[in-house]
């Protein structure tokens, strides 16, 4: 049977994402009733610029006082769509106070500061919810936090960032340049006009942040992410990766140690074989890959960003959080029993791939394997092509702790013969 009073629901922000929620609330309003067993109500929704025409939203229900709304007392679900640390965290902490329950898309807040949330939702009993933080549309969050709740996840692998994988996709199927294909990203709406947080890893790691916290049962947060972008990436480089078998993709990776004492989460680029699930994920796509102790490896795919795909998340919590009112339930808190430490980027085991110009002439091999010997990294592949005094060396390791790695790479560029290092990069997904 179906309660007639309506759950009212509260929507901060109405940009792409929000636009959406509105709109699909109101076209499928019968359907969403249906679901939850209430009727869903829109009762405001604050924005910064009411003077914008926005179809299908009465005016009446524009408000530029966020706080105000938030505290209505008869607000069931907050939809927070803002993005942003403050006053996102402030109105969302807020809102639990005033009785609401929060469903939320801001990634670099729970990335940086997810413990205060949680806290404040079990303090008054109230849901958080955020799947949409995540890459967009793809079920992932809800899987982790309850369909593998009872398996052990060792690693999450992921593509998390659809203009970075755009533009990385677009370098190795047209030989372009970095700056040509962010100018491709961007023209076509895929890169912001100022691109920095995709393009420099800031918007993976936070939701590799996310990942990781819930993956491995601990507190995980955006400053404990090693970060690396791919301004650095050439078209030399996704060469090299062919010639190996591989391509290049701007991966989020989050591991449990093999003793199990500790965990590591990283963004950074790197080469992966062809025949990896994840190398044939193309443009704006992203895909994370699972491996849990019980259910194997599971691999999830599909659009990331955009307002539709988002928008679908954020109504698949609005859902789930409605669906808990009635039942006078809250679903999944923050589970962070394990208290694992996050690892620097140094004691992570890893493989480089690393290009040298060196000099032409004997002995330059010799003196190149001897700094690996000298710091205890072992050599997989060595690929070695000279003409008129001048040489190139490519040079594939086997696994070895970063910090290795990064002292090799110091000490090469002592060699007189080494004229310098082309460029480097890890090799993952074996």
């Amino acid at each position: 049977m179906m309660r007639t009073r309506p759950l009212k629901v509260a929507l901060l922000g109405c940009g792409v994402v929000g636009s959406e929620v509105a709109r699909i609330m109101t076209t499928h309003a019968d359907d969403l009733a249906a679901r939850i067993g209430a009727p869903v109500e829109l009762a405001g929704v604050a924005v910064r610029r009411p003077q914008k025409v926005r179809e299908g939203i009465p005016a009446e229900l524009i408000t530029t006082d966020a706080t105000a709304l938030v505290k209505r007392g008869d607000i069931d679900v907050v939809v927070e769509v803002i993005g942003g640390i403050e006053p996102a965290r402030t109105l969302i902490t807020t809102a639990f106070e005033h009785g609401a329950s929060v469903v939320s898309a801001n990634k670099a807040l729970l990335a940086e500061d997810g413990a205060t949330l949680y806290a404040a939702a079990e303090r008054h009993g109230r849901d958080l919810y955020f799947e949409a933080a995540v890459a967009g549309a793809i079920p992932l969050i809800r899987p982790l936090r309850e369909s593998l709740a009872g398996d052990k996840v060792n690693r999450v692998l992921g593509i998390v960032n659809g203009t970075t994988n755009f533009i990385l996709d677009k370098m190795e199927r047209t030989g372009a340049g970095y700056t040509e294909a962010l100018d491709e990203a961007t023209a076509l709406g895929y890169a912001e006009a100022d691109p920095t947080a995709d393009v420099e890893g800031f918007d993976a790691a936070a939701k590799a942040a996310i990942l990781a916290g819930i993956a491995f049962h601990t507190r995980v947060r955006l400053d404990d992410v090693h970060r690396e972008g791919l301004t650095e990436v050439t078209a030399a480089d996704m060469a090299s990766a062919k010639r190996m078998g591989c391509t290049v993709k701007l991966l989020a990776i989050c591991e449990r140690a093999a003793d199990g004492r500790s965990v590591t989460a990283r963004v950074h680029p790197a080469m992966i074989p062809l025949s990896h699930p994840l190398a044939s994920v193309r443009e704006a796509y992203n895909a994370v890959f699972v491996e849990a102790e019980a259910a194997g490896r599971l691999m999830f795919y599909g659009p990331g960003a955009g307002g539709s795909p988002t928008a679908s998340a954020v109504l698949g919590d609005l859902v789930a959080v409605c669906r808990n009112k009635l039942a006078r339930a809250t679903g999944p808190g923050e589970s962070a029993y394990t208290q694992l430490p996050v690892s620097p980027m140094g004691e992570v085991v890893t493989r480089y791939h690393i290009s040298l110009d060196v000099a032409d002439k004997p002995g330059v091999l010799a003196q190149v394997a001897t700094v690996f010997a000298e710091h205890g990294v072992s050599i997989d592949t060595v690929r070695q092509q000279g003409k008129d005094g001048e040489a190139s060396l490519v040079v594939v390791t086997h696994r070895a702790p970063d910090a290795a790695l990064s002292g090799t790479v110091e000490a090469l560029r002592r060699l007189d013969t080494v004229r310098g290092v082309a460029s480097i990069m890890r090799v993952e997904g074996e």
